[in-house]
């Protein structure tokens, strides 16, 4: 709310457009299919507003559509507040198209935390105690955002990182199966339904946004990959690094 593209500051409208698009939505998604709804806050003189409760108000109206997850996005930069907590998540909600729907775990698992760690007793004693395979990434998604030096930044001023869409495109769909994108901006939902081996159709108000995201499908194409990819481990800076760049009234913490 309140970008270039959207000029209304207004709750209500926010709202409204929602209560149109939710039908539409519904009768675009294939049975079983998922819908992934991503947004953030809206804050206007200090006081904020959780659009995803908004969003789950209306679209929980769609007796076909059911919430499996409100994934929480979180980041480690962004805007600084001083007086509230700075904000560093924003929410995706995932609802399915009836209640037998496709969800791919294994494509998704992440390292375990202790990959030896086994049972110390009881019938598994000795036995590694976390799925081999890797464990379930929850629904808290630390993803780094697209700002400043970013590897995928491009002229649109609210880009979504490439991985964001790609987790959920590797565990909700299989290879060949379509992804619609109806706000699609600089095109980072095509960017991953493209790495994935995934169809993709698009649209936005934008023509020069929808420019910005021809040119990334075209980089895809030619095996240009200017893309942060959801398995790259996020940079955690070396002790000396952190200690020297602390301040000094917190390098005794």
């Amino acid at each position: 709310m309140g970008k270039e593209y959207d000029k209304s500051h207004n709750v209500e409208d926010f709202i409204a457009d929602h209560i149109r698009l939710a039908p539409l939505l519904v009768r675009a998604l294939k049975e079983e299919g998922s819908l992934c709804w991503q947004v953030g806050h809206h804050v206007k003189n200090g006081v904020a507003v959780p659009l995803d409760a908004l969003v789950y108000e209306v679209f929980s109206r769609q007796r076909e559509l059911f919430l499996r997850n409100r994934i929480i996005w979180t980041f480690g930069h962004g805007t600084h507040s001083s007086r509230r907590f700075s904000g560093r998540h924003e929410t995706v909600l995932w609802f399915t198209k009836g209640h037998d729907y496709r969800f791919n775990l294994r494509a998704v698992r992440v390292p375990q935390k202790y990959p030896g760690k086994r049972h110390y007793k009881g019938p598994n004693k000795g036995e590694f105690s976390g799925n081999p395979l890797g464990k379930n990434p929850s629904d808290v998604w630390e993803i780094p955002n697209v700002k400043a030096r970013h590897v995928e930044k491009t002229a649109h001023p609210c880009q979504f990182p490439v991985a964001l869409a790609q987790r959920l495109v590797r565990a909700l769909t299989k290879r060949g199966d379509l992804i619609a994108d109806p706000f699609m901006g600089s095109g980072s939902s095509a960017v991953a339904a493209a790495l994935e081996g995934r169809s993709f159709v698009g649209c936005d108000i934008d023509r020069s946004y929808l420019s910005i995201a021809e040119t990334r499908i075209a980089q895809i194409r030619k095996g240009v990959h200017r893309v942060r990819l959801l398995d790259k481990p996020i940079y955690r800076p070396k002790g000396t690094e952190e200690v020297s760049r602390r301040p000094a009234h917190f390098r005794n913490i």
